[in-house]
C-alpha cells in the first residue's frame, strides 16, 4: 500500500472512485493491478493473469542461457550461473562498472531480444502489460523504447547502499505530471526474492514527482518479491533498483520498456528493426503501431503537404 504518509486518502478505495479506466483494463479484468499503479506505481501480475505459462518462460531462458554463452564464451546454468569466472574492464561504464568499494558487477544485459526470437516479440506485445503500460501513459501514445534482459548471478555486488534506486523517466525535465512519460515491465524468468537479488522499490514515490532523494529513498525500499513467470509493471517516475543475489544460481529477467512517443527510444527500433520479422508476431498491427514504424516523425523528407499555384 502506499507509503506517503503525506497524502492518506490515496488508497486503493479512494482510488477506485477517482480513476479513469481504459476499456482494455476492464475487458481483461485488471482494475486491481491498476488501482496497485496508482496507489504504489507498481504492481505484480501472476502469469494466470498474462497467460505466460511455464513453458513459454523455460523457452526464454533457454534462449538467453545459450546467447549468454554465445556472447560471453562459456557455459551459463541456472544452478550455477556463469562456469568461469568473468570480469569486467576496468573502464567500464553504467552496469559493467566496478564499485568504489572495488567490487565486480555480477550481471550484464542481452540488448535487442526480439530481434532473437519470436517469443520475445510476442512477450513485447502481451495484451495483458500493454492494457497496463497504456494506461500509465496512453492508449495512443504508447511506443516501444528497447528490449533487454538481465542476467545477474550470486555475488556481493549489487548496487552499494543506495541499492541503485532511480527513476527510468530521471532525465526528462522536471515538473513531471500524474501521466508517466516512460513505463517499464521486468518479466521474472526466475522466482524473484530478497536473497536470490529481486528488484528494490519505495511505495508511492511516483507521486513525489521528483529524482531520487538519498539516504531516504534506501532507507524506505522494500523488495519485489514475485513468482516465476510473474510480470512486475512500474511507473517511469517509481524509485527502483535491486537487491544483490546472495543465492547460488541465477535470476534472468526481461525488461521491456515502454516511452510516451514525443521521448526518445533507448533502442532504434523505428529505424533498423527488420522489417521480415513484424509479421511472425502474434499481433503484426499492434507490433507495428508500438514500434513506431507507421509514425511521421521523425521525418525523413517533406512530409507537411505545400500549396499549389492557383
Amino acid at each position: 500500500m502506499c507509503a506517503d504518509s503525506q497524502r492518506p486518502d490515496r488508497t486503493l478505495e479512494a482510488e477506485k472512485k477517482r480513476t479513469r479506466l481504459l476499456p482494455a483494463i476492464r475487458d481483461l479484468g485488471l482494475e486491481q493491478y491498476a488501482f496497485e499503479l496508482e496507489v504504489d506505481g507498481l504492481t505484480v501480475v501472476p502469469p494466470e493473469v498474462t497467460g505466460v505459462d511455464d513453458t513459454t518462460v523455460d523457452r526464454m531462458v533457454d534462449l538467453l542461457l545459450a546467447k549468454s554463452e554465445e556472447l560471453i564464451g562459456c557455459k551459463f546454468s541456472l544452478d550455477k550461473g556463469p562456469h568461469q569466472d568473468l570480469k569486467f574492464h576496468p573502464d567500464a561504464t553504467g552496469l559493467a562498472a566496478i564499485d568504489k568499494d572495488g567490487r565486480v558487477p555480477t550481471q550484464f544485459l542481452i540488448q535487442q531480444l526480439t530481434r532473437i526470437d519470436r517469443v520475445f516479440r510476442d512477450l513485447a506485445i502481451n495484451p495483458v502489460a500493454i492494457a497496463l503500460i497504456r494506461h500509465l501513459i496512453g492508449p495512443k501514445a504508447t511506443r516501444f523504447s528497447s528490449h533487454n534482459s538481465f542476467i545477474k548471478w550470486q555475488g556481493e555486488f549489487g548496487y552499494g547502499p543506495t541499492l541503485g534506486l532511480h527513476c527510468d523517466q530521471t532525465a526528462l525535465p522536471l515538473p513531471w505530471g500524474r501521466a508517466a512519460l516512460t513505463s517499464n515491465t521486468n518479466w521474472c524468468l526466475t522466482d524473484y526474492t530478497l536473497d536470490g537479488g529481486a528488484l528494490a522499490y519505495v511505495p508511492g514515490s511516483h507521486r513525489r514527482v521528483s529524482r531520487v532523494v538519498q539516504p531516504q529513498a534506501a532507507s524506505e525500499a522494500v523488495p519485489v518479491e514475485a513468482a516465476k513467470g510473474s510480470v512486475i509493471v512500474f511507473h517511469g517516475a517509481t524509485w527502483h533498483g535491486a537487491f544483490p543475489r546472495k543465492l547460488p544460481g541465477m535470476r534472468i529477467s526481461v525488461a521491456n520498456y515502454y516511452r510516451h512517443y514525443m521521448v526518445s527510444p533507448q533502442e532504434d527500433i523505428q529505424g533498423s528493426f527488420p522489417r521480415d520479422l513484424v509479421n511472425e508476431c502474434n499481433d503484426p498491427d499492434l507490433f507495428k503501431e508500438l514500434a513506431g514504424l507507421n509514425d511521421g516523425m521523425p521525418y525523413k523528407k517533406q512530409s507537411y503537404p505545400l500549396p499549389e499555384l492557383a
